[in-house]
């Protein structure tokens, strides 16, 4: 009897530990699902923040400025076909005009999808660096073979240090991604054609 009745005692003793046991269990699993739904909830409110496209005041300068800067470098680029026979000035030329005007029409679709003016006011009081003058530009149309090879890569060389002084503006100022990376390809680009336009000045 007395074996019969420690046996019965046991047996209530591991049933109710087993109770115990699946209670505490219930109450983790509420409490886990309660701190894992907290993070979502601030996760879900700050996704619109962070998909909200970046950009400042020097972004939409940069693209407003480069736009006709890069302009006059194609006009100046399209002089040569018609006035030098010199390749190296050619090849030179072609590669500015094919890399300059598809970045004229992606600052152009960048300014118009920020809803900014693809132009800048004509007294808005900002000088782009490195501009050929008109009186230049005029000399340079007139000028033919040597005279223009030299002409054309004195100006051009100015006009690319005006580019690379832009891009190192934004790349300071900046805060859209797009616009930093248009800037420093463009710096990379432009001082290497600077150093072989200034060594076929020394030919």
């Amino acid at each position: 009897m007395s074996f019969k009745r420690n046996s019965i005692r046991a047996a209530l003793i591991i049933g109710g530990a087993a109770i115990l046991v699946a209670g505490c269990g219930t109450d983790t699993d509420s409490t886990h699902t309660d701190h894992s739904s907290a993070p979502m909830s601030v996760t879900s409110t700050s996704l619109p923040a962070s998909s909200v496209a970046q950009h400042n005041s020097a972004d939409v300068m940069f693209n407003q400025m480069m736009i006709p800067h890069h302009a006059q470098a194609v006009t100046m680029a399209a002089l040569v076909a018609t006035r030098t026979s010199n390749e190296k000035v050619r090849r030179l030329a072609s590669a500015i005009k094919a890399a300059q005007q598809p970045e004229i029409d992606q600052m152009t679709a960048r300014l118009r999808a920020w809803g900014q003016p693809t132009e800048l006011a004509e007294h808005g009081g900002h000088r782009m660096t490195g501009m050929i003058s008109e009186d230049e530009m005029a000399q340079l149309t007139s000028a033919r073979d040597t005279a223009f090879d030299r002409l054309w890569l004195q100006m051009m060389v100015r006009h690319h240090e005006g580019a690379v002084t832009m891009a190192n503006a934004v790349l300071t100022d900046g805060t859209d991604p797009d616009t930093r990376k248009l800037a420093s390809a463009i710096k990379v680009a432009q001082q290497a054609e600077i150093k072989q336009m200034t060594a076929l000045l020394g030919q």
